[in-house]
Protein backbone atom coordinates (compact mmCIF):
# COMPACT_ATOMS: atom_id res chain seq x y z
CA UNK A 1 0.00 0.00 0.00
CA UNK A 2 1.68 3.43 -1.08
CA UNK A 3 0.85 6.32 1.25
CA UNK A 4 0.31 9.53 -0.59
CA UNK A 5 0.50 13.33 0.93
CA UNK A 6 -2.28 16.02 -0.22
CA UNK A 7 -0.52 19.12 0.43
CA UNK A 8 -2.06 22.24 -1.98
CA UNK A 9 -3.05 25.68 -1.58
CA UNK A 10 -5.70 27.46 -2.36
CA UNK A 11 -7.26 28.32 -6.02
CA UNK A 12 -7.44 31.64 -5.18
CA UNK A 13 -11.35 32.91 -6.02
CA UNK A 14 -12.77 28.87 -6.62
CA UNK A 15 -11.39 26.83 -3.67
CA UNK A 16 -9.65 26.95 0.03
CA UNK A 17 -6.77 24.74 0.31
CA UNK A 18 -8.59 22.22 2.24
CA UNK A 19 -11.00 21.98 -0.55
CA UNK A 20 -8.24 21.41 -3.01
CA UNK A 21 -7.61 18.61 -0.91
CA UNK A 22 -10.75 16.65 0.07
CA UNK A 23 -11.27 17.02 -3.89
CA UNK A 24 -7.92 15.40 -4.70
CA UNK A 25 -8.17 12.68 -1.90
CA UNK A 26 -11.85 11.77 -3.27
CA UNK A 27 -10.51 11.22 -6.65
CA UNK A 28 -7.42 9.41 -5.70
CA UNK A 29 -9.69 6.83 -3.37
CA UNK A 30 -12.21 6.31 -6.27
CA UNK A 31 -9.30 4.96 -8.24
CA UNK A 32 -7.11 3.30 -5.48
CA UNK A 33 -8.91 2.94 -2.92
CA UNK A 34 -6.16 1.22 -0.98
CA UNK A 35 -4.38 4.28 -1.03
CA UNK A 36 -3.26 5.41 2.41
CA UNK A 37 -4.26 8.97 2.52
CA UNK A 38 -3.11 11.56 4.73
CA UNK A 39 -3.87 15.72 3.84
CA UNK A 40 -2.35 18.81 4.84
CA UNK A 41 -3.59 22.01 3.43
CA UNK A 42 -0.75 24.16 3.60
CA UNK A 43 -0.68 28.33 3.22
CA UNK A 44 2.18 31.04 2.33
CA UNK A 45 1.15 33.35 5.15
CA UNK A 46 -1.54 35.27 3.00
CA UNK A 47 -5.08 34.48 3.14
CA UNK A 48 -5.68 30.64 3.88
CA UNK A 49 -3.30 30.97 6.76
CA UNK A 50 -5.65 30.21 9.10
CA UNK A 51 -7.23 27.64 7.35
CA UNK A 52 -4.44 25.66 6.51
CA UNK A 53 -3.30 26.25 10.64
CA UNK A 54 -6.56 24.56 11.78
CA UNK A 55 -6.12 21.56 9.44
CA UNK A 56 -2.87 20.87 11.82
CA UNK A 57 -4.33 21.20 14.83
CA UNK A 58 -4.57 24.88 15.84
CA UNK A 59 -7.38 26.26 18.02
CA UNK A 60 -9.30 29.19 16.43
CA UNK A 61 -9.69 32.04 18.62
CA UNK A 62 -12.86 34.52 17.42
CA UNK A 63 -12.01 37.72 17.81
CA UNK A 64 -13.49 41.12 16.48
CA UNK A 65 -11.38 44.12 14.73
CA UNK A 66 -11.05 47.16 12.74
CA UNK A 67 -11.16 46.56 9.06
CA UNK A 68 -9.56 48.51 6.69
CA UNK A 69 -11.98 50.85 6.31
CA UNK A 70 -12.89 51.17 9.61
CA UNK A 71 -15.80 49.00 10.25
CA UNK A 72 -16.05 45.95 12.80
CA UNK A 73 -14.45 42.62 11.10
CA UNK A 74 -15.40 39.45 12.72
CA UNK A 75 -11.72 37.69 12.25
CA UNK A 76 -9.62 35.28 14.29
CA UNK A 77 -6.61 34.17 15.45
CA UNK A 78 -5.64 29.89 15.95
CA UNK A 79 -3.04 28.99 18.62
CA UNK A 80 -1.28 26.20 20.20
CA UNK A 81 1.63 25.75 22.51
CA UNK A 82 2.63 28.77 22.72
CA UNK A 83 2.33 29.95 19.18
CA UNK A 84 -0.33 31.84 18.12
CA UNK A 85 -0.73 33.03 14.02
CA UNK A 86 -2.40 36.21 13.01
CA UNK A 87 -3.11 36.26 9.39
CA UNK A 88 -3.51 40.29 7.92
CA UNK A 89 -5.34 39.00 5.12
CA UNK A 90 -8.49 37.99 7.25
CA UNK A 91 -8.30 41.41 8.97
CA UNK A 92 -6.68 44.14 7.11
CA UNK A 93 -6.72 42.52 3.64
CA UNK A 94 -8.17 43.37 0.82
CA UNK A 95 -11.04 40.76 0.93
CA UNK A 96 -11.89 42.84 3.92
CA UNK A 97 -13.00 46.09 1.87
CA UNK A 98 -16.78 46.70 2.17
CA UNK A 99 -18.38 45.55 -1.23
CA UNK A 100 -14.80 45.85 -2.74
CA UNK A 101 -13.71 49.33 -3.00
CA UNK A 102 -10.35 50.24 -2.50
CA UNK A 103 -9.02 53.16 -0.17
CA UNK A 104 -5.61 53.46 -0.60
CA UNK A 105 -5.30 57.06 1.03
CA UNK A 106 -7.59 55.65 3.94
CA UNK A 107 -7.30 52.21 4.54
CA UNK A 108 -5.55 50.96 7.86
CA UNK A 109 -3.23 47.99 9.33
CA UNK A 110 -5.12 48.83 13.22
CA UNK A 111 -7.00 45.58 12.94
CA UNK A 112 -4.25 43.25 12.84
CA UNK A 113 -2.55 45.17 15.83
CA UNK A 114 -5.77 44.45 17.65
CA UNK A 115 -5.53 40.76 16.34
CA UNK A 116 -1.50 40.58 17.68
CA UNK A 117 -3.31 42.55 21.20
CA UNK A 118 -5.91 39.62 21.40
CA UNK A 119 -2.98 37.21 20.90
CA UNK A 120 -1.07 38.37 24.01
CA UNK A 121 -4.11 38.09 25.91
CA UNK A 122 -3.84 34.44 25.09
CA UNK A 123 -1.00 34.10 26.92
CA UNK A 124 1.30 33.44 23.50
CA UNK A 125 5.24 33.50 23.19
CA UNK A 126 5.40 33.37 19.94
CA UNK A 127 3.68 35.23 17.17
CA UNK A 128 3.74 34.40 13.62
CA UNK A 129 2.24 36.93 11.55
CA UNK A 130 1.14 36.25 7.63
CA UNK A 131 1.28 39.27 5.98
CA UNK A 132 -0.23 38.69 2.57
CA UNK A 133 -3.09 40.16 0.92
CA UNK A 134 -3.01 43.64 2.69
CA UNK A 135 -5.41 46.70 1.91
CA UNK A 136 -3.19 49.62 3.45
CA UNK A 137 -0.06 51.57 2.02
CA UNK A 138 0.18 52.67 5.62
CA UNK A 139 3.44 51.88 6.76
CA UNK A 140 2.10 49.53 9.33
CA UNK A 141 0.80 52.95 11.77
CA UNK A 142 -2.35 51.87 11.93
CA UNK A 143 -0.62 48.21 13.76
CA UNK A 144 1.17 50.48 15.81
CA UNK A 145 -1.20 52.88 17.28
CA UNK A 146 -3.31 49.64 18.12
CA UNK A 147 -0.41 48.02 20.01
CA UNK A 148 -0.51 51.37 21.95
CA UNK A 149 2.40 53.47 19.94
CA UNK A 150 1.30 57.62 19.81
CA UNK A 151 1.73 58.94 16.58
CA UNK A 152 1.11 62.69 16.44
CA UNK A 153 0.85 65.95 14.17
CA UNK A 154 2.29 69.23 14.99
CA UNK A 155 -0.52 69.85 16.89
CA UNK A 156 -0.26 67.33 19.15
CA UNK A 157 -3.51 65.55 17.79
CA UNK A 158 -3.40 61.61 17.15
CA UNK A 159 -3.19 60.90 13.33
CA UNK A 160 -6.22 59.91 11.38
CA UNK A 161 -6.17 56.30 9.49
CA UNK A 162 -4.13 55.66 6.22
CA UNK A 163 -0.86 56.01 4.28
CA UNK A 164 -2.59 59.48 3.27
CA UNK A 165 -2.58 61.04 6.40
CA UNK A 166 1.45 59.97 7.04
CA UNK A 167 2.36 63.62 5.49
CA UNK A 168 1.21 64.73 8.61
CA UNK A 169 3.36 63.42 11.04
CA UNK A 170 5.27 65.73 13.33
CA UNK A 171 6.68 62.31 15.89
CA UNK A 172 6.08 58.99 16.86
CA UNK A 173 6.26 57.92 21.41
CA UNK A 174 6.81 54.46 21.63
CA UNK A 175 6.62 54.90 24.99
CA UNK A 176 3.03 53.37 25.14
CA UNK A 177 3.49 50.15 23.38
CA UNK A 178 2.54 46.66 25.33
CA UNK A 179 4.92 46.06 27.26
CA UNK A 180 4.35 42.31 26.58
CA UNK A 181 5.57 43.00 22.87
CA UNK A 182 9.26 42.72 24.78
CA UNK A 183 8.58 39.12 25.89
CA UNK A 184 7.17 37.56 22.52
CA UNK A 185 8.68 36.54 19.74
CA UNK A 186 7.62 37.86 16.55
CA UNK A 187 8.03 36.37 13.01
CA UNK A 188 6.70 37.29 9.64
CA UNK A 189 5.69 35.33 6.98
CA UNK A 190 6.93 37.76 4.16
CA UNK A 191 8.19 36.44 0.55
CA UNK A 192 8.92 39.70 -0.93
CA UNK A 193 12.00 41.77 -0.57
CA UNK A 194 10.88 44.93 -1.16
CA UNK A 195 12.35 48.39 0.46
CA UNK A 196 9.86 50.76 2.47
CA UNK A 197 10.28 53.33 -0.01
CA UNK A 198 11.41 54.30 -4.04
CA UNK A 199 10.77 52.57 -7.06
CA UNK A 200 11.08 49.27 -5.77
CA UNK A 201 9.00 50.44 -2.90
CA UNK A 202 5.60 49.60 -1.21
CA UNK A 203 3.54 52.50 -2.79
CA UNK A 204 5.66 52.01 -5.93
CA UNK A 205 4.95 48.66 -6.82
CA UNK A 206 1.89 47.72 -4.85
CA UNK A 207 -0.15 50.98 -3.93
CA UNK A 208 -2.11 50.40 -7.82
CA UNK A 209 -2.79 46.84 -7.17
CA UNK A 210 -4.67 48.73 -3.78
CA UNK A 211 -6.48 51.81 -6.13
CA UNK A 212 -3.77 53.93 -6.11
CA UNK A 213 -3.24 56.65 -8.91
CA UNK A 214 0.45 57.55 -9.96
CA UNK A 215 -0.51 60.56 -7.93
CA UNK A 216 -1.28 58.35 -4.65
CA UNK A 217 1.97 56.43 -5.36
CA UNK A 218 3.69 59.98 -5.13
CA UNK A 219 2.14 60.90 -2.28
CA UNK A 220 2.59 57.52 -0.45
CA UNK A 221 5.87 57.01 -1.02
CA UNK A 222 7.21 60.56 0.22
CA UNK A 223 4.77 60.30 3.21
CA UNK A 224 6.25 56.39 4.05
CA UNK A 225 9.63 58.14 3.98
CA UNK A 226 8.34 60.56 6.37
CA UNK A 227 7.65 58.08 8.87
CA UNK A 228 10.44 56.00 8.10
CA UNK A 229 12.36 59.53 9.40
CA UNK A 230 10.41 59.61 12.62
CA UNK A 231 10.94 56.64 13.64
CA UNK A 232 14.62 56.45 12.86
CA UNK A 233 15.11 59.62 14.81
CA UNK A 234 13.62 58.18 17.50
CA UNK A 235 14.95 54.40 17.60
CA UNK A 236 18.35 55.05 16.24
CA UNK A 237 18.25 53.04 13.69
CA UNK A 238 17.01 52.99 10.10
CA UNK A 239 15.09 50.35 8.62
CA UNK A 240 13.54 51.68 5.63
CA UNK A 241 15.87 49.46 2.95
CA UNK A 242 15.63 46.35 5.26
CA UNK A 243 14.70 43.67 2.43
CA UNK A 244 10.91 43.06 3.11
CA UNK A 245 10.22 46.42 4.34
CA UNK A 246 7.95 47.13 1.62
CA UNK A 247 6.04 44.36 2.33
CA UNK A 248 1.78 44.78 2.88
CA UNK A 249 2.08 48.56 2.34
CA UNK A 250 5.15 48.94 4.88
CA UNK A 251 3.91 46.09 7.95
CA UNK A 252 6.94 44.75 7.26
CA UNK A 253 9.12 47.91 8.28
CA UNK A 254 7.08 48.53 11.49
CA UNK A 255 7.63 45.05 12.44
CA UNK A 256 11.41 45.06 11.51
CA UNK A 257 11.47 48.67 12.87
CA UNK A 258 9.67 48.73 16.23
CA UNK A 259 8.61 45.36 16.82
CA UNK A 260 11.97 43.90 16.56
CA UNK A 261 10.65 41.22 14.27
CA UNK A 262 12.08 38.65 12.19
CA UNK A 263 11.29 37.95 8.39
CA UNK A 264 10.91 34.66 6.99
CA UNK A 265 9.92 33.07 3.34
CA UNK A 266 6.09 32.44 4.64
CA UNK A 267 6.52 29.01 3.22
CA UNK A 268 8.97 28.00 4.71
CA UNK A 269 7.74 28.75 7.86
CA UNK A 270 4.09 27.58 7.32
CA UNK A 271 5.53 24.02 6.44
CA UNK A 272 7.50 24.54 9.50
CA UNK A 273 4.58 25.47 11.36
CA UNK A 274 2.57 22.60 10.09
CA UNK A 275 5.18 19.97 10.53
CA UNK A 276 5.71 19.21 7.25
CA UNK A 277 9.28 16.94 7.71
CA UNK A 278 7.28 14.43 10.00
CA UNK A 279 4.72 14.16 7.98
CA UNK A 280 6.70 13.39 4.66
CA UNK A 281 8.11 10.65 6.46
CA UNK A 282 7.36 7.26 4.92
CA UNK A 283 5.32 8.93 1.90
CA UNK A 284 5.49 7.44 -1.10
CA UNK A 285 3.89 10.80 -3.40
CA UNK A 286 3.12 14.03 -2.57
CA UNK A 287 0.35 16.33 -4.44
CA UNK A 288 0.89 19.90 -4.59
CA UNK A 289 -1.64 22.52 -5.88
CA UNK A 290 -2.78 26.04 -6.39
CA UNK A 291 -5.04 28.54 -8.65
CA UNK A 292 -2.39 28.64 -11.33
CA UNK A 293 1.06 27.17 -11.69
CA UNK A 294 3.00 30.19 -13.63
CA UNK A 295 6.18 31.98 -13.35
CA UNK A 296 5.26 33.24 -9.78
CA UNK A 297 5.29 29.63 -8.56
CA UNK A 298 9.03 29.74 -8.98
CA UNK A 299 9.99 32.37 -6.62
CA UNK A 300 8.81 30.73 -3.37
CA UNK A 301 5.23 30.13 -3.86
CA UNK A 302 3.62 27.30 -1.56
CA UNK A 303 3.91 24.07 -4.45
CA UNK A 304 7.75 25.19 -4.94
CA UNK A 305 8.65 25.24 -0.82
CA UNK A 306 6.48 21.53 -0.85
CA UNK A 307 8.51 20.26 -3.41
CA UNK A 308 11.61 21.22 -2.36
CA UNK A 309 11.19 19.44 1.05
CA UNK A 310 9.71 16.61 -0.48
CA UNK A 311 12.45 16.04 -2.87
CA UNK A 312 14.81 16.53 -0.52
CA UNK A 313 13.03 13.25 1.07
CA UNK A 314 13.62 11.89 -1.97
CA UNK A 315 9.44 11.49 -2.49
CA UNK A 316 7.80 11.72 -5.56
CA UNK A 317 6.17 15.16 -6.10
CA UNK A 318 2.95 15.96 -9.07
CA UNK A 319 0.50 19.14 -9.18
CA UNK A 320 -3.47 19.85 -9.56
CA UNK A 321 -3.75 23.36 -10.16
CA UNK A 322 -6.47 25.50 -12.23
CA UNK A 323 -4.23 26.22 -15.15
CA UNK A 324 -0.24 25.91 -16.16
CA UNK A 325 1.73 28.21 -18.46
CA UNK A 326 5.11 26.12 -17.11
CA UNK A 327 6.82 24.04 -19.34
CA UNK A 328 7.30 20.52 -18.37
CA UNK A 329 11.06 21.19 -18.32
CA UNK A 330 10.42 23.76 -15.57
CA UNK A 331 8.04 21.54 -13.30
CA UNK A 332 10.93 19.02 -13.83
CA UNK A 333 13.16 21.85 -12.37
CA UNK A 334 11.44 22.51 -10.15
CA UNK A 335 10.77 19.30 -8.29
CA UNK A 336 7.85 18.46 -9.71
CA UNK A 337 7.27 15.04 -11.76
CA UNK A 338 4.21 16.08 -13.98
CA UNK A 339 1.06 18.30 -14.12
CA UNK A 340 -2.63 18.20 -14.31
CA UNK A 341 -4.90 21.55 -14.82
CA UNK A 342 -8.68 21.84 -14.89
CA UNK A 343 -8.31 24.28 -17.92
CA UNK A 344 -7.11 20.99 -19.85
CA UNK A 345 -10.64 19.03 -18.40
CA UNK A 346 -12.86 22.55 -19.01
CA UNK A 347 -11.73 25.76 -20.98
CA UNK A 348 -14.44 27.70 -20.38
CA UNK A 349 -12.36 29.95 -17.60
CA UNK A 350 -16.05 30.74 -15.85
CA UNK A 351 -17.14 27.47 -15.85
CA UNK A 352 -13.99 26.28 -15.23
CA UNK A 353 -13.78 28.21 -12.01
CA UNK A 354 -17.08 27.66 -10.99
CA UNK A 355 -16.97 23.93 -10.96
CA UNK A 356 -13.37 23.44 -9.70
CA UNK A 357 -14.00 20.86 -7.26
CA UNK A 358 -15.31 17.86 -9.47
CA UNK A 359 -12.75 18.88 -12.01
CA UNK A 360 -9.80 18.33 -8.80
CA UNK A 361 -11.67 15.31 -8.34
CA UNK A 362 -11.20 14.44 -12.11
CA UNK A 363 -7.59 15.00 -12.02
CA UNK A 364 -7.53 12.87 -8.47
CA UNK A 365 -8.19 10.15 -10.68
CA UNK A 366 -6.09 10.42 -13.66
CA UNK A 367 -2.96 11.10 -11.36
CA UNK A 368 -3.72 7.74 -9.58
CA UNK A 369 -4.61 6.00 -12.77
CA UNK A 370 -1.11 7.45 -13.52
CA UNK A 371 0.94 7.03 -10.49
CA UNK A 372 -1.19 4.71 -8.44
CA UNK A 373 -2.21 1.63 -9.82
CA UNK A 374 -5.43 0.44 -8.32
CA UNK A 375 -3.65 -1.89 -5.69
CA UNK A 376 -2.23 1.08 -4.32
CA UNK A 377 1.63 0.53 -4.86
CA UNK A 378 3.69 3.33 -6.43
CA UNK A 379 4.14 3.74 -10.18
CA UNK A 380 7.80 4.62 -10.66
CA UNK A 381 7.77 5.86 -14.17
Amino acid sequence: MSRVLVAPDKFKGSLAAVDVASAVRRGILAQAPDTDMHCVPVADGGDGTIDAAVAAGFERVAVTATGPTGEPVRTAFVARAGTAVVEMADVSGLVCLPRGVTAPLTATSRGVGEVVAKALDHGVTRIVLGIGGSASTDGGAGLLQALGASLRDRHGEELRPGGGALGELAGIDLTGLDPRLREVEIVVACDVDNPLTGRSGAAAVYGPQKGASEQDVDLLDANLARLADCVARRTGVDHRDHPGAGAAGGVGYAAIAVLGATLRPGIDLMLEMLGFDDQVRGTDLVVVGEGSLDAQTLHGKAPLGVARLAGAAGVKVVAVCGRRSLSDEELRAAGIAAAYACADLEPDPVRCMAEAAALVERLGRRLAEEHLPADGRLNSD
